[in-house]
């Protein structure tokens, strides 16, 4: 039997992202955020949530830029740490000691360290609360081939991300704890036919 257990950020797991932005002196900045995803397929977009007191949520409306690089288990420490401290006053490049990388095609900063990062340009956003949602179009994926596929489809090379490659963490919003994920359990978009027999 299921119980009401209240109004609560409760959906989980959620991806952990590092946002990279510049503020009005071009000094880059990083941030971590468990709020945020796809939001749309065409054009592709990525929606995060931050709060109005954070370096990042001023410098990505003056800018109208951010990158969004996946933490993994290897930038695990990184990413707690540049969630943990404040932009105004901790140059989290400098103390974590990572490769400050200026965007190809948006005006916004990422550490070479993470393996995928979007490049994205503010579309919009919107005020919810304890939080702003800021959407950013993702103007180019960039990857560490060691962590994409490539194939052919007629004709047509195509690259997509693996996932276990990249080892992306999650966090866990009701036990504050971060996670892997495991290997694949199913294809999506096919296991469901087998429901058309039940």
């Amino acid at each position: 039997m299921k119980i009401n257990i209240g109004a609560k950020p409760l959906l989980g797991p959620t991806p952990v992202l590092v946002v990279g932005s510049y503020d009005k002196d071009d000094k880059p900045n990083l941030a971590t955020v468990a709020w945020g995803g796809l939001c749309s397929s065409a054009p592709p977009c990525v929606a995060i949530s931050l709060r109005k007191a954070t370096k990042s949520f001023k410098s990505i409306l003056e800018r109208e830029a951010f990158t969004v690089s996946m933490a993994t288990m290897a930038t695990m420490i990184h990413a707690d740490y540049a969630g943990l401290m404040p932009g105004a006053t901790v140059d989290k490049f400098k103390k974590l000691k990572l490769t400050h990388m200026k965007s190809e095609f948006v005006d916004a900063p990422y550490a070479d360290e993470f393996p995928v990062v979007l490049e994205c340009e503010l579309v919009g956003h919107i005020e919810m609360g304890s939080h702003t949602q800021f959407i950013g179009q993702i103007m180019n994926v960039k990857a560490e081939e060691s962590v994409t596929r490539s194939f052919m489809v007629e004709g047509e090379k195509h690259t997509i991300l693996e996932t276990m490659k990249i080892d992306p963490l999650v966090f866990d919003s009701a036990g504050y704890k971060y996670h892997r994920i495991t290997p694949s359990v199913g294809q999506a978009f096919s296991v469901g036919k087998k429901a058309m027999f039940w």
